[in-house]
């Protein structure tokens, strides 16, 4: 195929930026396809089994570490990130109040991957007027793209020691997009690392799931566990869970560079009833249709409704002592027979008899979980 010699790509890539804020895209750059920089530490992580269930990784390795496999005329990737932070988030608030689920702020509004998916096929199609030779394909964590890689390559941010994209301005309460293009844009620049010696992000992980500076052993890691992890979530990291029933943002809510993040400005990544707010007792009340009818189109609906038992459960042991709780737990117990939720059941039942009885602490929240609070009451006040 011959590209159309008439067409001023560098005014056109400049075009793409502009194009591409006004469709919702807080930041766009270009990166070509080499990825190769990252190919011994995807290699390592996976010998380590730090992917933990997560067999996808594995089955589609050559495609994470050669991205032409994806769109075969590819030339160059169009990289975006979308702000989400919801206004309100409420962090702190929402961590000391054991009774209340703590759901990870992403995935409080709508879910990202269709709205995105749907502006990057906008933008491919304002450039498809000004370039008719142009191919495309749109990815939005739909597919093995190494995402912060590209990211990084494209001059987005660079990649923190939790492993996300960092930026300077807008720290890492972001989503990332691509949208493979088969044209010779101009390339942008990789932006300096910028961490230097901080490591709040791993000294405040409730499972040490960052084992070393960016590098995650998803089995420890909360999100990976509440969403990825089939079964029986393991017992030494149950109580370190807390109330969090659906992911887990302390690594960023640390941050120093998420001080000044900005808000949202997509009406639909703000919370939604019912999920703001949202009580464990009802949570874990909710019947298998309420569960689809709340989430729907939220990103939370694909674990289904026996994780989403299982991790509310957890977050009931968590919670300070309540006879509500116990009445649910056992009522519960008399209507299931999956052993995985029974012994989640069995084990919160246990916790909250236990600080009944005063056998463990009545304090509501862990030492590690009151310095979170401390740290994103001091830091982001305007998100506590």
């Amino acid at each position: 195929m011959s590209l159309e010699p008439s067409v001023d790509y560098t005014s056109l890539a400049e075009n793409i930026k502009a194009w591409g804020k006004s469709l919702g895209f807080q930041q766009v750059g270009i990166s070509d396809l080499d990825v190769s920089q990252h190919h011994q530490a995807l290699h390592d992580w996976l010998e380590k089994g730090y992917h933990g269930q997560m067999s996808f990784f594995e089955r589609n390795i050559e495609k994470r570490l050669y991205p032409e496999q994806l769109h075969e005329s590819a030339l160059r990737i169009i990289s975006v990130r979308m702000d989400y932070l919801p206004n309100e988030a409420g962090f702190a608030t929402n961590l000391t109040q054991t009774g209340q689920a703590y759901i990870s702020r992403y995935a409080l509004g709508k879910d990202y991957h269709k709205l995105m998916r749907k502006r990057l096929k906008q933008l491919a199609e304002k450039i498809l007027e000004h370039c008719e030779e142009l191919e495309y394909r749109p990815f939005v964590d739909s597919a093995p793209v190494l995402e912060h890689a590209i990211a990084e390559k494209a001059g987005i941010g660079w990649t923190g020691k939790h492993s996300l994209t960092l930026n300077k301005e807008a720290g890492s309460w972001f989503f990332l997009g691509e949208l493979f293009v088969n044209i010779p844009l101009p390339l942008d620049n990789p932006v300096a690392e910028e961490c230097g010696s901080c490591n709040a992000c791993i000294s405040i992980c409730p499972t040490q799931a960052i084992v070393a500076p960016y590098t995650i052993d998803a089995k420890r890691c909360i999100s990976y566990l509440t969403i990825e992890h089939s079964g029986a979530i393991p017992e030494e990291f149950r109580e370190p869970m807390g109330n969090r029933i659906y992911g887990c943002d302390d690594c960023q809510l640390v941050c120093p560079y998420n001080r000044e993040a900005p808000t949202t400005r997509e009406s639909g990544f703000e919370a939604r009833h019912p999920l703001k707010d949202l009580s464990l007792l009802e949570a874990f009340s909710w019947s298998e249709d309420a569960f689809l009818k709340h989430t729907e189109g939220s990103a939370i609906r694909r674990i289904g409704i026996d994780k989403w038992r299982r991790n509310v459960s957890v977050a009931m042991g968590n919670a300070a002592f309540s006879d509500d709780i116990v009445s649910a737990l056992e009522h519960a117990q008399k209507h299931t027979s999956d052993p995985s939720l029974l012994e989640h059941y069995a084990w919160a039942l246990k916790r909250q008899r236990d600080r009944a009885t005063k056998i463990i602490p009545t304090k509501d929240i862990s030492r590690q979980q009151e310095r979170l609070v401390r740290i994103v009451a001091k830091g982001l006040p305007r998100d506590a």
